[in-house]
């Protein structure tokens, strides 16, 4: 069914869990294929145990390189990317996979969505690999019902090969890779992509960045210089802001209503494009001489 890229980074007790969910809770068989960024950990010599297909990296060559290398190896029509600090809820492929046949077309971009606690006791089930409680989740799963949202805005994506090949993937300049989804979405965009649907029904717990919050592993950037540095360069690539590409373009969780148009002109979208415009100036003048 879907090629799943997973970049991974000394994290294998969440990989582990991440695996088991995928063997357990998948209706369908998939091909998995991880990137070890350095794997110090014994990831390599675990995921040969397991004969998965993976790429490495003797040093952390950051999300987007990690993810555009390991999908050299997809021999399925769908990919999808991962992060590996994820627990798949049963059924989510057959939800996707649903929503793909009723689609009809290639031209879409599909995520599930995510679970974290949320305040609510029943989903409270860990933020850690030390006191997660599956047989929790899983018994209580059914409990919380999610709307299908606008934006496709949060990991796991899946979208079809030939955008990602189109589309050369993920963009590297955004290392270690914050920034990269809405990069990637607003090329998708370009290519005449107007579905970007977040789906309700297809659910993963999450251990809330487990591995972009680790500052050990990050010792290049803070996660506040990961903000700053990825909407510098998104803004000079395409001459608007992120916050203002999700909130116009993708119509960013808000309810599904079907395809997208493109944006409304409005006097706050010409007031809010007019800021884009003079933070661009702003950069160019003091960070490009």
């Amino acid at each position: 069914m879907f090629s799943i890229i997973i970049p991974s980074l000394n994290n294998i007790d969440y990989l582990k869990i991440f695996l088991n969910s995928l063997k357990k809770n998948s209706i369908y068989k998939h091909q998995i294929i991880v990137h070890v960024n350095i794997g110090s950990d014994g990831t390599k010599e675990f995921l040969k145990s397991e004969n998965l297909s993976f790429t490495s990296s003797d040093q952390n060559i950051g999300l987007c390189e990690a993810v555009n290398l390991a999908s050299k190896k997809s021999t399925y029509d769908y990919i999808m990317y991962s992060h590996d600090d994820f627990y798949f809820c049963p059924e989510w492929d057959k939800t996707i996979l649903d929503e793909i046949k009723k689609i009809g077309h290639k031209n879409f971009y599909l995520s599930s969505t995510q679970i974290n606690t949320f305040g609510l006791d029943y989903f409270n089930c860990g933020n850690d690999h030390h006191n997660f409680k599956e047989d929790k989740l899983l018994s209580n799963i059914k409990k919380c019902n999610f709307n299908d949202l606008q934006g496709s805005t949060w990991a796991p994506h899946i979208v079809h090969k030939d955008l990602w090949i189109k589309t050369r993937g993920f963009s590297e300049e955004f290392f270690p890779g914050a920034g990269s989804d809405p990069d990637f979405a607003l090329k998708l965009w370009k290519s005449g992509v107007r579905i970007f649907k977040m789906l309700g029904s297809s659910k993963v717990y999450h251990f809330e960045s487990k591995t972009l919050r680790d500052k050990k592993k990050f010792i290049y950037f803070s996660v506040k210089d990961l903000g700053s540095k990825s909407s510098k360069i998104f803004l000079l690539k395409w001459g608007i802001s992120i916050q203002f590409f999700r909130k116009y373009y993708l119509r960013a969780n808000s309810l599904y209503s079907g395809s997208l148009s493109e944006p409304h002109k409005s006097i706050s979208y010409i007031f809010e494009l007019l800021i884009c415009k003079i933070k661009l100036l702003y950069i160019n003048f003091f960070f490009k001489k």
